[in-house]
């Protein structure tokens, strides 16, 4: 599928981390501006929930508070350096100062918010073009990102934006609707350039995110709103020696309802599958469920995530 890029786009990047603007959406970035285009960067979170890469670069064990936000300010920092090569002017950032690794507690904990600010960018900047993550990113703070931006979007009111999801971390899933950009030498190098601004990760990750922002830029069409329904299966089929520590959360333009698994209002279907019930068939807009345990853990990706319901 085409995408049109003319003087009159206005793209906003929904980006958790500094570098996922570069990694994910650094060529768009070059043509929406080469196109006579505007951009902003909606920067979450300012990273500082990055231990590993902070004690190989500072050669320290222990990382504090004040550690912590000394290495959010330098990675904020480098996004700004990454933008000027990507040709946007460094007052086009506009970060939240989230907390990293925090956002799917945000949106379970401040919803509404966390809707607020967003609205505020979208009143603010008019966006006709919004590239945002994947729902299916592995990574917990782009999945609870792509679940605010649609929400937000959804109330909105005005007219919806074209949205565009990127992938960071994980494989693609699902057919139709892609649109893989036109590239060049010269922006792929561009690219490259703005990552090499990351210093901060390039120093112990470097051959990943080169990889990671080698492939070719691939979003997905995103709708703004999904059909109304009255009940919605789940992919999941958790073992029953897991049930006792799971918990279920959805989250739509009423708000969010929370459930352990045991008490959530679910039943079989003739299939055998999990089915949602209880959902109010009048309201309009996306709907998003995830499931997980309230269980510390050093692996930081999600083993479940968000997933959108639909009718069927």
């Amino acid at each position: 599928m085409a995408l049109t890029l003319n003087a009159g786009t206005r793209l906003l990047v929904v980006a958790p981390h500094p570098d996922d603007e570069s990694i994910a959406t650094g060529e768009l970035i070059q043509q929406v501006r080469l196109a006579g285009g505007e951009v902003q960067i909606l920067l979450l979170t300012n990273g500082d929930n990055n231990p590993w890469p902070q004690r190989w670069v500072e050669r320290r064990v222990r990382i504090g508070l004040d550690e912590r936000r000394r290495w959010g300010e330098r990675r904020r920092t480098e996004v700004g350096e990454a933008l000027v090569r990507l040709g946007v002017d460094a007052q086009a950032l506009r970060p939240q100062g989230w907390p990293d690794m925090g956002i799917t507690t945000r949106l379970r904990e401040a919803l509404d918010d966390s809707l607020a600010i967003l609205l505020d960018r979208l009143d603010d900047f008019s966006p006709t073009v919004v590239a945002l993550p994947a729902l299916g990113d592995r990574h917990p703070d782009h999945s609870a990102a792509h679940v605010l931006t649609r929400l937000a979007v959804a109330r909105w009111g005005r007219q919806a934006p074209e949205m565009l999801s990127y992938l960071v971390h994980g494989h693609e899933v699902g057919t139709g609707g892609k649109v893989k950009l036109d590239s060049s030498v010269g922006l792929h190098a561009t690219k490259m350039a703005a990552l090499a601004c990351h210093r901060s990760q390039m120093a112990l990750s470097g051959k990943r995110m080169r990889r990671l922002a080698d492939r070719a830029e691939r979003y997905q069409w995103t709708p703004g709103s999904s059909a109304t329904l009255d009940s919605a299966v789940l992919p999941w089929q958790p073992s029953p020696l897991l049930q006792g520590w799971l918990h279920l959360s959805l989250v739509d333009g009423q708000g969010i309802r929370q459930w352990s698994w045991r008490e959530a209002p679910l039943a079989r279907d003739g299939q055998g599958r999990h089915v949602l019930h209880g959902l109010d068939p009048t309201m309009e807009g996306p709907r998003f469920v995830k499931l997980h345990m309230n269980v510390p853990s050093p692996w930081i990706f999600d083993r479940w995530g968000w997933c959108e319901l639909h009718v069927g």
